[in-house]
């Protein structure tokens, strides 16, 4: 019995050594001064974070029951208390090394002073969290709750893409775990500066206490490539990092300029933002206005607004964008569709933008912008500078060839009617948009035209107006000129319209003078420019029209050809038609000037010749219409029109010395006859061939 007893007052001793020591290690843990471990903390954790780390405020440690939730543990294992650690005035600094940057404001071959990055990259006022005893034995740091009071953030990427943000990765692997369930935020402040996109931004968050589904608010403002950005909204309170099915509630609105934007919806799994689920809603003054804000390009455009549904993937790599079941407006024009957008960094490829996009009436007013096209005001009102001159036609505004090899786009595009003014007779427009490595091509750009069908086919390369071995040809010219030479376009455009009628072409003709048979028409041009005008300037290529068959006002011929007497009857009996047996127009373009090959228009009544030029490079006319009558007319002074001027301000002048020696001679006959003073002035007409095959054959003579 004795060695019984002896075993069992060894198994009391050792019993009451363990609860005495545990109550001792207890009593010093509650009674210790943690501030005095604050150094060797201080020290351990800034050699795993790489940079320097301090606690600069109190450092406490209390035992707490854990706070009731689905991962608390039930029976026994839920009485024991918690390490409770709350830290006050933590400072994070930055990493070593870390360069001095230019304002985000301007760009950064501006020369101006530079900005010393703050000492520190965080500070927080106040951490607290709470860790579970028994995971340790499991070497997992479980930590139900971390919550952040007044803390200030400051982030920043530099032009060479590094960033403050990215911390040192551990070369050995490490046995412990860390198991974040949720995250509170409350008061702060976050500052972020970019020098890729010129970014220089601040963002105060406030706790709100009484709203249900939102628990902090924020408030932006700062520049975004220069331009003035404000922004407010509302997110969830508590982000929860482990049970991340349910949606982290967010709302906000960004003002940029004249562009807006609001969103409101949630984000799943927000510590990896793997998925978003909002609706989206834009407006502003040109959809170019959107890169800054999205990278993507767009073209130029009439005010606009559009709403409809966001969601996205988003991976480590690589992000899938879904705009879909969009509406709105631009401009004049209604607006439908759906786009989606891929990053495919993991493929080494541009991003790329797919989808269709459809209208049921497209106003031709709003596709002006696209061109430059539009007027100076408008221009303004866009955000682009007013660079149209008084004196030109043709659009001087550039395009911006440099985003074109930003993104690749396959979108088709379709509208129902397209109106010019009141009314312009075109329906079913369809393309196919592809723009890849920087080269644009419809395929093709059809329509239905006044009873007819135009389809052209058209490639705009943007890659510098020609190949690599061509620039390398020429080295001397200056900078200005590379300048331009490296967003010029090299464009090819070939167009066919068949079957057009012009009475439904221009409705307004129907109840006036004019009322023709069919135009086909063919055109094959090669150009290059950065800009309208430049393009249409330097093009080479070949033009052709003709229209067979229909009718024209006598009227309008005769005053064409002068023929006084026949005006006067004309107007006096009214105003009939004259058979149109064909019209051919055949220009050749060389750098710019189309110069007529054949011009021709053939009527019962009279044979008109059109001979010269038109310079699109100068805006100038050098045109001659030569009306010869067929038949007898009395008072015909058939001299030559001479069309010069510009664009803008044609002028159409008489051959005023043939109408001298016509006049002349019928002045001097008059003193010997009165009825042989008629003779000059009557014009039997040549005997002129008619139709468009007897033309093309008096034309290749």
């Amino acid at each position: 019995m004795k060695p019984n007893n002896k075993i069992l007052r060894i198994s009391l001793w050792l019993v009451l050594g363990i609860i005495s020591l545990t109550a001792i290690c207890a009593v010093i843990l509650l009674n210790m001064d943690w501030n005095r471990a604050k150094p060797w903390l201080n020290e351990r954790t800034s050699e795993a974070l790489g940079r320097p780390f301090s606690i600069r405020g109190n450092l406490a440690l209390s035992w707490e029951k854990p706070l009731s939730g689905p991962e608390t543990a039930t029976g026994w294992r839920g009485q024991i208390p918690w390490p409770h650690l709350l830290a006050q005035d933590i400072h994070i600094g930055q990493p070593a090394g870390m360069p001095e940057t230019k304002p985000a404001s301007v760009p950064a071959s501006a020369s101006v002073q530079t900005v010393t990055p703050p000492e520190d990259m965080a500070h927080i006022n106040e951490v607290s969290f709470s860790l579970n005893p028994l995971a340790l034995l499991e070497k997992r740091l479980e930590i139900p709750l971390l919550r952040f009071q007044d803390s200030s953030l400051s982030l920043q990427r530099f032009a060479d893409g590094t960033n403050n943000w990215t911390f040192k990765k551990s070369t050995s692997s490490s046995p412990w775990r860390l198991e974040l369930r949720r995250l509170v935020l409350s008061q702060g402040q976050v500052h972020y500066i970019d020098a890729i996109r010129h970014a220089d931004i601040t963002a105060d968050i406030e706790s709100l206490t009484t709203e249900a589904s939102y628990g902090i608010s924020w408030k932006l403002k700062g520049k975004l490539h220069g331009e003035a950005i404000t922004g407010s909204g509302k997110a969830g309170a508590i982000l929860s990092l482990q049970n991340q099915i349910q949606p982290f509630p967010i709302m906000a609105q960004l003002q940029m300029g004249q562009t807006k934007v609001s969103v409101e919806g949630s984000v799943t799994k927000p510590s990896e933002l793997a998925a978003v689920d909002m609706r989206l809603q834009i407006s502003g003054n040109s959809m170019a206005r959107l890169y800054p804000l999205t990278g993507i390009v767009l073209p130029e455009t009439p005010a606009f607004s559009t709403a409809g549904h966001l969601s996205a993937t988003l991976g480590k790599i690589d992000n899938h964008w879904k705009y879909e079941k969009f509406t709105g407006k631009v401009g004049s024009s209604d607006l439908s569709g759906s786009l989606d957008y891929k990053t495919r960094k993991a493929d080494k490829l541009r991003p790329l933008l797919q989808g269709n996009m459809s209208s049921e009436v497209l106003q031709s007013a709003d596709l002006a912008p696209l061109v430059g096209a539009d007027s100076n005001a408008n221009k303004l009102k866009r955000g682009t500078t007013a660079v149209q001159p008084g004196d030109k036609l043709l659009p001087v505004e550039a395009f911006r060839t440099e985003r074109w090899r930003s993104i690749d786009a396959d979108v088709n595009l379709s509208a129902a009617k397209l109106i010019r003014e009141k009314v312009l007779p075109i329906h079913k427009l369809q393309t196919r948009l592809i723009l890849k490595d920087g080269v644009i091509t419809m395929l093709p750009l059809s329509f239905e035209l006044a009873g007819g069908q135009l389809q052209a086919h058209i490639t705009l390369d943007g890659n510098g107006g020609g190949s690599s071995k061509d620039k390398d040809k020429d080295n001397s010219k200056d900078k200005d000129s590379d300048a331009v030479q490296a967003q010029a376009i090299h464009a090819k455009m070939r167009v066919t319209a068949r079957h057009v009628q012009l009475q439904k072409f221009i409705p307004t003709l129907a109840a006036s003078k004019l009322t023709v048979g069919e135009i086909n028409a063919d055109a094959n041009l090669t150009a290059t420019g950065n800009s309208v005008a430049v393009l249409l300037g330097s093009s080479n290529g070949e033009l052709s029209s003709m229209i067979d068959h229909g009718s024209v006002s006598k009227l309008l011929l005769e005053e064409m050809g002068l023929n006084i007497g026949n005006v006067i009857l004309t107007r006096l009996s009214g105003d009939k038609q004259v058979k149109l047996n064909c019209m051919l127009a055949d220009f050749a373009v060389t750098n710019g000037q189309m110069n007529a090959r054949s011009f021709l228009i053939d009527t019962d009544e009279a044979l008109i010749d059109i001979t010269g030029s038109i310079n699109m490079q100068k805006e100038d006319l050098n045109l001659t219409i030569k009306p010869n009558s067929k038949g007898l007319r009395v008072l015909s002074l058939r001299a030559p029109l001479y069309v010069r001027g510009t664009f803008l301000h044609p002028q159409i002048s008489i051959d005023k010395g043939v109408m001298a020696l016509r006049a002349g001679g019928a002045i001097g006959l008059a003193l010997l006859s009165p009825f042989a003073a008629l003779l000059p002035l009557v014009n039997t007409g040549p005997d002129q061939p008619s139709g468009c095959g007897n033309l093309l054959k008096a034309g290749k003579k």
